[in-house]
């Protein structure tokens, strides 16, 4: 999505064909949304135009993510992940013919939803809607059906959902997010593919649950044709692939970078290496979607801020779909004064800036101390590209914020570039190892 966006700009490279019983996994292409390889490319954007769009979509992800709140055996499908001003970017086709699709991909929520044909209201996207009269494949669910009752309940304006529709038992869905945004449709299932552009063989996904979605509002872009959950929920993508998604590994490589990595699922999408760490994954009760680490300090050359609170229930959400990393208020202060010191140039003030701490002169920070980020398990070293991003001007900025009384604490995804990242659902673990992703294969 733009500025408020919830959604990982993800585009899905979905393929039309199966492969056979002997796969263990897939891998999908990622395209980062403002790349020059990116269909999204406004080319009369400024680079901190960029950004700040970048900023404002990870503000209004906190906000979102609230504290209270078919192919088993699958080969190797891969993807590319190609970098562009704060996501990255996938393709989808769907339904029988195959039509392509681009979809933002979120990994903080799970139903994969499409606009469909008729849209009393849609916003206005640029791919033509998707018509399930022209899919054979194509299946209405029951307001009885599993997934149906699967689905958050929902209760406002004098309605409740799901419930069953007005000329059928259909399942009738409502699905919303924290920036208000919300789509209203019905619960089908067609039949998806996973692969790369690359010649790779891909692997087609029959009877994948979505929302064909017929009244949809938001601040949607005209590129995306919907959104493709990541969670961990049973309705997200992730555990629609059976065992293949519960474990997937990406590599980010910088913004400035126009090249491609790849988003692997299934066993071969484990990542190796003597430099391998690794820290829990938290299962809450109070979400089943969203993946939780917990987070003890962050180092600033020799002095550590230690965080104690929730540090045993998981206090920080990974999520690759949003830029900046958000860190508890208080927390977060005494971070910035220790970067301040460290820095010891006057602070540059960028007059309607989403960022709390810049400076006017890149050089500045060449010679940043050491910054490590203390996960249960697991310490990480991080560079000054994974701490600052460019603005116009030779501006540098801070790529992290408090969080608001509202918000939780993110780790973005500036701060995971150039690390191979694994989700290890089976293990409950994620993982990290250092690595020039630009020149990954």
């Amino acid at each position: 999505m733009q500025a408020v966006s919830l959604c990982l700009a993800l585009l899905f490279l979905l393929s039309t064909s199966s492969i056979g019983s002997a796969t263990k996994g897939f891998s999908i292409d990622l395209i980062h949304r403002d790349s020059l390889l990116s269909p999204f490319y406004n080319s009369s954007m400024t680079h901190s135009e960029l950004i700040q769009n970048a900023a404002l979509r990870s503000i209004s992800r906190a906000k979102r993510f609230r504290q209270s709140s078919m192919a088993e055996t699958c080969e190797l499908v891969e993807t590319d992940i190609i970098p562009n001003s704060g996501n990255y970017l996938m393709k989808i086709f769907v339904g029988t013919p195959p039509v392509e699709r681009l979809a933002a991909a979120d990994t903080g929520s799970d139903l994969i939803w499409f606009q469909c044909s008729p849209c009393p209201q849609c916003y206005t996207q640029n791919a033509t809607l998707f018509d399930p009269n022209n899919s054979s494949t194509y299946m209405s669910l029951s307001c009885s059906s599993g997934p149906c009752k699967a689905l958050p309940l929902f209760s406002g304006q004098g309605q409740g959902y799901p419930k069953c529709g007005l000329t059928s038992n259909e399942c009738m869905y409502y699905y919303s997010y924290g920036d208000k945004s919300y789509t209203i449709g019905e619960l089908a299932t067609e039949s998806i593919s996973l692969g790369t552009s690359d010649g790779g063989q891909a692997v087609s996904f029959p009877n994948t649950v979505f929302g064909c979605g017929h009244n949809n509002v938001g601040i949607f872009s005209r590129n995306e044709a919907g959104l493709v959950g990541l969670g961990q929920g049973v309705l997200s993508l992730v555990s629609q692939t059976g065992n293949v998604g519960r474990k997937f590994s990406y590599c980010l490589p910088p913004f400035t970078q126009n090249t491609t990595t790849k988003l692997r699922f299934g066993e071969e999408a484990a990542i190796s290496g003597n430099a391998v760490v690794s820290t829990p994954l938290i299962t809450r009760s109070d979400s089943t979607t969203y993946y939780y680490l917990n987070l003890e300090g962050i180092t600033v050359g020799q002095q550590t801020v230690p965080l104690t609170a929730g540090q045993s229930n998981g206090n920080i959400v990974i999520d690759s779909g949003t830029t900046l990393t958000i860190l508890p208020s208080g927390f977060y202060d005494q971070v910035e004064a220790l970067v301040k010191q460290a820095i010891g140039a006057e602070q540059f003030i960028v007059q309607n800036n989403q960022f709390k701490l810049c400076y006017s002169n890149a050089n500045s920070i060449q010679n940043f101390p050491n910054f490590e980020v203390h996960f249960t398990g697991a310490n990480l070293s991080l560079k000054p590209q994974n701490l600052f991003l460019s603005m116009n001007n030779d501006v540098m900025c801070f790529a992290m914020l408090p969080a608001d009384s509202n918000g939780m604490s993110i780790y973005g995804n500036v701060a995971q570039v150039d690390f191979e990242v694994e989700h290890d659902l089976g293990q409950k673990k994620v993982s990290f190892a250092p690595v020039d992703c630009a020149n990954k294969q």
